[in-house]
């Protein structure tokens, strides 16, 4: 049943007009339910545009009044650190555009909330630092060019873990200096997890159409779990990093973050290009698909083999038994399921450790060097020094990673390069590449995480098991989709596989997805 295009308040307003009455100072604002926002998909946005149901300005204007409502008001998610202040001029251009006949691409009139680490030339870019407060990078992140030049529309930047996470030995995912704690919207006392967690939590509120996070291992795929979304890290290199601010030059990617695979696929192809100034992507050309929606298939687990990496089980005895129902339904769709109990026969956690050290120096000192003279923090070095010298930076958490990470030595230290070497042979060929060639596996699968714990800003984040170490080390891509609840608590599937190996585990969230309803949208609870 279609929604009524006239709130009651409008009816009201006509009512005192025919009566003769005075009106009261007010201004009518677009309402949210009133165009069927709630769950929207790229899709059915574009088809509104096409029939007229509503505009580019109001559909904006509506996710600003909800952001204002949920996020700033109300439950106070505190997911979004920035709003564009010129949304609604864009949104304008892009209706005029509309009516014109001219679509700049697949995402005309999207609306995108990017994470605050991704660059904008037109909003600060702070990674949650108060030390970054008001820098505004000399040009946009490429994968924002490539949002605009499709037509998507920036309406602000989220929160997320200050640094991305990589500053104290313990900490409270979804918490920076500058913009506080992120709340999880299913209940607010929990936490959203990861440090994309105010793009977790945007996308799955309604705040946006879809979001961008970023991970370097488990970044994306921790919040997607405990806010019941979709999250993709791609292949190291399939997006351009060019313009974020990173933590591992080897192991960090942006990737998209959406209520559904089919929005998570269509933003994929939209920013798979090549970027001549990240070599990284380079290697891409040859795996690269502008449309990666062609490979979502509802049988795409029939044939199937799939290996079913039980490392993380025994940790939370109701995780266990909801992986246990998703098997048999892999089973019942066509899949056959091979347990690996292993994938690396060495342990390289140390080893992985040591290059997020090396490269968080030396890829923040390229950050801060691009900035130019604006920049605010001139390299790591005086980064460490101001946060040893203010103790509110230390006040709640260690800062030891900042610290420690400001004393290594540059890449051409034999320490960095046989750390570096570890890591990626005993992740790649002797890790997922080996496991995958001795069970001739399509790809892996596994739960993302527990049930969303309670956010402690005492004793930092309460982490009950993962399954994202294999391939953020190695580089490869990983998907996770709702798989159920428990309690009303979302809990997500990780299906992860070889590198730019994309259309197989697109293929096969896909079918898994449409199998049932897995994802129930959040209901803020106290």
């Amino acid at each position: 049943m279609k929604k009524p295009l006239i709130s009651v308040s409008v009816v009201i307003l006509i009512s005192m007009m025919l009566l003769g009455c005075e009106l009261p100072e007010m201004q009518i604002e677009p309402d949210f339910d009133r165009f069927g926002l709630e769950e929207i998909t790229i899709d059915e946005l574009k088809q509104g545009y096409q029939s007229g149901e509503f505009t580019v300005q109001e559909v904006v204007s509506a996710y600003l009044d909800r952001i204002r409502d949920l996020d700033q008001n109300g439950p106070e998610l505190n997911s979004v650190l920035t709003i564009n202040e010129n949304a609604l001029q864009i949104a304008e251009e892009l209706d005029a555009e509309l009516e014109s006949g001219n679509l700049r691409g697949v995402l005309h009139g999207v609306p995108v909330l990017l994470k605050d680490n991704i660059d904008t030339a037109d909003m600060p870019t702070t990674a949650g630092s108060r030390f970054m407060e008001g820098s505004v990078p000399p040009k946009d992140a490429f994968i924002v060019k490539r949002l605009k030049e499709e037509g998507a529309i920036i309406l602000g930047k989220t929160n997320l873990s200050e640094w991305a996470n990589f500053h104290s030995n313990f900490s409270s995912s979804g918490w920076s200096g500058l913009g506080g704690q992120v709340k999880n919207p299913y209940e607010l006392s929990r936490n959203p997890c990861g440090s994309s967690s105010g793009s977790g939590t945007a996308a799955s509120a309604n705040l946006t159409t879809v979001t961008l996070g970023t991970e370097t291992n488990g970044s994306i795929v921790c919040p997607s779990n405990a806010t019941g979304i979709v999250g993709i890290k791609p292949t190291v290199g399939l997006w351009s990093r060019t313009g974020i601010i990173p933590i591992s030059y080897t192991t960090d990617s942006a990737g998209p973050m959406t209520r559904t695979i089919r929005d998570a696929a269509i933003l994929l192809g939209a920013l798979a290009v090549v970027d001549e100034e990240d070599e990284m992507t380079w290697a891409a050309d040859e795996h690269l698909h502008a449309d990666y929606t062609q490979f979502l298939n509802e049988d795409g687990l029939q044939g199937k083999r799939v290996g079913f990496y039980t490392s993380p089980l025994g940790n939370h005895f109701r995780v266990d038994t909801l992986m246990a129902e998703t098997v048999r339904r892999f089973e019942e769709m066509g899949a056959e399921i091979v347990e690996i109990d292993q994938i690396s026969q060495e342990n390289i956690g140390g080893d992985a450790f040591q290059v997020l050290l090396f490269e968080f120096k030396d890829g923040l000192n390229r950050y801060f060097e691009n900035l130019g003279e604006n920049t605010p923090i001139r390299d790591i070095e005086e980064l460490a020094e101001l946060t040893r010298t203010d103790t509110s930076e230390t006040a709640r958490f260690d800062r030891s990673l900042i610290l420690r990470a400001a004393e290594m030595d540059g890449l051409d230290s034999e320490e960095y390069l046989t750390a570096l070497d570890n890591m990626l042979t005993h992740s790649r060929e002797e890790g997922i590449d080996r496991v995958m060639d001795e069970h001739n596996l399509d790809a892996i699968i596994s739960p993302t995480g527990s049930p969303a714990w309670k956010t402690d800003l005492v004793l930092g984040d309460n982490f009950k098991l993962s399954s994202s170490s294999p391939s953020a080390r190695a580089g490869y891509p990983i998907i996770s989709l709702p798989m159920g609840t428990i309690d009303g608590l979302p809990v997500g599937l990780s299906i992860f596989g070889r590198a730019w190996s994309e259309p197989v585990l697109l293929e096969i969230a896909y079918a898994f997805e449409q199998s049932g309803q897995h994802r129930t949208a959040p209901q803020f609870l106290e």
